[in-house]
Order: structure tokens, then C-alpha cells, then sequence
């Protein structure tokens, strides 16, 4: 589950321009998805425990570390689940402008994230992003602009849009394909399952990367051939660029298609992100009362509703902030977890791993540099974001340095932790 699909790309063109866009598209995956997604199909395929990342770094690193990691996770799933509620309202207002006024477009985001909550909580089934027919549902817009641009080369150079308010430049631009390239930790977990991984996983890999890559790509390049300026781009943008080109019917089917992969890949996420603070109370790190399960859905409900009100106090920053703070901060969980992958081949090497990053111990540590100096643009960027009067990255900072201040807060009250579930029941999927 790729983060954002090809809905939520547009101000990457904003921010670069039509050709570096592309560019940027083709080699963001090679650095920074492959190298992930390998890490995670090694350690998952290794320690495949409850907590995932978090249980990999306190294995290598010991408490402190993984205590470190669940924190930059769940702090960085606060900004990262926002950007969902806020696409919505982005697609939504291109078909009803009467949402942007005012505060009512928050409201809407709120309804978004009390709504998937419920759900979770409730335990009710929500087709998945990752069947096929929704697949195709949500990219048959994308086939339509492909398949019409063609007819209309630099038919739409002097096209009149709606002024845009956007401010990404290339970094941010950058940084918003880094998040459209995040999520390939969830096909990480099938390594285990697969015959011959080492061969398999890695060709799967570089397949699925080709199809997302291609399916982000050939929609910028057809609309490159309208002629239409790239300074017409803005998040949401893509529901009137598709009526330039297709008339009312294909606006409205990128709508409402924004819309449904914006709500279906948060309500789909809330879960996944709940079973952090589960494992943790579990294992003893938090209060037990983030372990309790709902009774009949089996859902934990309690960390559930905490992460909502994270969520929801997140919602009026701005995709683009968003997407900088959530890079920056998911940055440094991925430093860690690249550290566990090495610090784990010298001190266990023994342990059963059905896939190895290829390359031994050389392979383990080089694989996590590029996505390391990938995340140094991040930095950049967020030295030119503001949040509640600072830098985006002076409150990142402060953000990482709260792990610290909790961890030994959270240390002197419960010196030998807080009581651990004797139990450990799998929460509903």
C-alpha cells in the first residue's frame, strides 16, 4: 500500500517543473523505496513480532532505542495520518467550493477521522485499497487523461485555471514524491511466504516499484503534452485539469475517486498505527490501559481514540507541512531501523533470516546511506517551514527530544515498567 496513489502528486510538478518531475519520480523509488523495503523484508522476515519496527530496534539496540523509535513512529503517524482527512477536503472543495469556507472543510476532515475510528473500533470490514477492482476504479481516471491528452498537444498552453495558493518549491516537491513512495513496509511482510525469497522478493519488488512509478509518471507526461503550465498545479488540481481535458464526467470521477482513496487508505492505516502503543503496553512500556481490547472486534480501542485526537489536532497544518514534518521525523525512525538491520548481522548472526539483504555486512550498512542523505533534504526544507512561530525543524527537534524526556519520565515513575498483558491477543486485522 503505496502512500497517496497518483491522487496528492500534483504539487510535485508545481514545485519542479514537468521534466524534473519525472526525473524525480524515476529515481526517488531506487533510492529510497527498494533500500526500504529490503530492510523491512529482512527483519521482518527475521523477528516477526507484534510492534514490527519498534520490537526490531529494542532487540538490537536495547529499551531505550526502541523506546525512541516507537515514539518517532507514532509522533510522525500523527502528521502522516492528517495528510489523508486533508486530501479528502482538497477533492471535495474542487467539486463543492461551499466546504472552503470558513472552518467547514475542518469539520469535514474531523468526520473523516472520527468516522474511520468508529469503524476500527466497531470492527467493521471496509474494502481494502488493495483489491483489484478498487485499484482499477480509482486509476481508470488516470488511464482517461493518458488516453485523451494525445488529441490535445498544446491544446491547453493559454487554458485559464484557478490561481493557485501554493508555495512548494523543487525540495518540497521532492519531499511529496518521498511520501507517494512510502509504504512498502506492508509488502515487507510477505518475505516469510514466498518460495525462494532471496531470488522472488527482490524481483517483486522492482516490479511493483516499475507499476507505481508508471502509473505516476504517464499522466505527468501526458499532460505535459497539453502545454498546460506547471505553475497550474496545486494539490487537488487534478479534478479541474481532468475537466479541461475530459469535460465534467472525468472531473467528477477524480473526485470522488480522491476522495474514496483518501478515506479508504486512513481508515486502512488506523489500525496498522494502533498496534504500536498495543505492543508497547504489552510488553510492559506503556500503561496497560493502552492494551485493552474492545470485546467484540477485538480492536484496541483506547489507542485508537488517543491517536485520533493527535490526528485531528493536526488537521488545519497544510498538506505541504505535513508531509515535511511527517518525512523528518519517519527519517529518523528509518536511521534506526537501518542501524538495527547492521547492528543485528554483527551481534546475531546466527539468526534465521529467510531473506538477506544482498551484499553481507557491506550490503546491511551501505543500503541504508542513500535513504539517509535522502532525508537530509528534509532537513533543508523544513528550515524554511514554520509551525507555532519556529522552523519545522526547530519543532521536529523538539518533537525527537520529547522521546528522550518521556522515556526517562516514564522511566522514574515505573523503574521496572509498567505491569506488561500477561496475554498477548492479536487485534483484529
Amino acid at each position: 500500500m503505496v502512500s497517496g496513489g497518483t491522487y496528492g502528486t500534483e504539487e510535485i510538478v508545481h514545485g519542479a517543473g514537468y521534466g524534473r518531475a519525472i526525473l524525480i519520480l524515476l529515481i526517488t523509488p531506487l533510492l529510497w523505496s527498494l533500500p526500504t523495503a529490503f530492510m523491512i523484508g529482512e527483519l521482518s522476515s527475521a523477528l516477526p513480532f507484534e510492534g514490527g519496527y519498534y520490537a526490531w530496534v529494542r532487540r538490537a539496540m536495547g529499551n531505550f532505542w526502541g523506546f525512541q523509535e516507537a515514539w518517532l513512529s507514532l509522533v510522525a503517524s500523527i502528521f502522516d495520518m492528517a495528510i489523508y482527512p486533508t486530501l479528502f477536503v482538497a477533492y471535495l472543495t474542487r467539486m463543492f467550493p461551499w466546504f472552503q469556507e470558513g472552518n467547514r472543510g475542518w469539520w469535514v476532515a474531523l468526520a473523516v477521522v472520527i468516522a474511520c475510528a468508529l469503524l476500527n473500533i466497531a470492527g467493521v470490514k471496509v474494502v481494502s485499497l488493495t483489491s483489484l477492482w478498487l485499484f482499477l476504479a480509482l486509476s481508470a481516471p488516470f488511464v482517461a487523461i493518458v488516453v485523451l491528452a494525445p488529441f490535445k498537444v498544446s491544446a491547453l498552453v493559454n487554458a485559464v485555471t484557478k490561481p493557485t495558493t501554493s508555495t512548494v518549491d523543487i525540495l518540497g516537491g521532492l519531499l511529496i514524491c518521498m511520501w507517494n513512495y512510502m509504504g512498502w513496509d506492508n509488502a515487507s511482510t510477505i518475505a516469510t511466504e514466498v518460495e525462494r525469497p532471496q531470488r522472488t522478493y527482490p524481483r517483486a519488488m522492482l516490479v511493483a516499484v516499475c507499476i507505481v512509478a508508471v502509473s505516476y509518471i504517464l499522466p505527468f507526461a501526458a499532460m505535459w503534452m497539453t502545454g498546460l503550465k506547471a505553475t497550474a498545479w496545486e494539490t487537488g488540481s487534478w479534478a479541474d485539469i481532468a475537466g479541461l481535458l475530459g469535460g465534467p464526467l472525468l472531473r467528477i470521477g477524480v473526485v470522488l475517486g480522491g476522495m474514496m482513496s483518501a478515506f479508504g487508505m486512513f481508515n486502512a492505516l488506523v489500525m496498522s498505527y494502533s498496534r504500536l502503543p498495543l505492543a508497547m503496553a504489552q510488553d510492559g512500556m506503556l500503561p496497560s490501559i493502552f492494551g485493552r481490547l474492545q470485546k467484540k472486534s477485538r480492536a484496541p480501542w483506547v489507542a485508537i481514540i488517543a491517536l485520533a485526537i493527535g490526528w485531528a489536532m493536526c488537521l488545519g497544518l497544510g498538506f505541504a507541512r505535513l508531509v515535511t514534518l511527517d518525512i523528518l521525523l519517519y527519517g529518523f525512525s528509518l536511521v534506526l531501523e537501518f542501524m538495527a538491520l547492521a547492528v543485528l548481522r554483527f551481534r546475531e548472526p546466527d539468526l534465521a533470516r529467510p531473506f538477506r539483504v544482498p551484499g553481507g555486512v557491506f550490503g546491511a550498512i551501505a543500503i541504508g546511506i542513500p535513504p539517509a542523505l535522502l532525508l537530509g533534504f528534509s532537513v533543508v526544507r523544513s528550515e524554511h517551514e514554520s509551525v507555532l512561530g519556529m522552523s519545522s525543524f526547530a519543532f521536529g527537534m523538539i518533537l525527537i527530544a520529547a522521546g528522550f524526556v518521556v522515556y526517562f519520565v516514564n522511566h522514574a515513575l515505573k523503574p521496572a515498567g509498567w505491569a506488561a498483558t500477561e496475554e498477548k491477543p492479536q487485534p483484529a486485522a
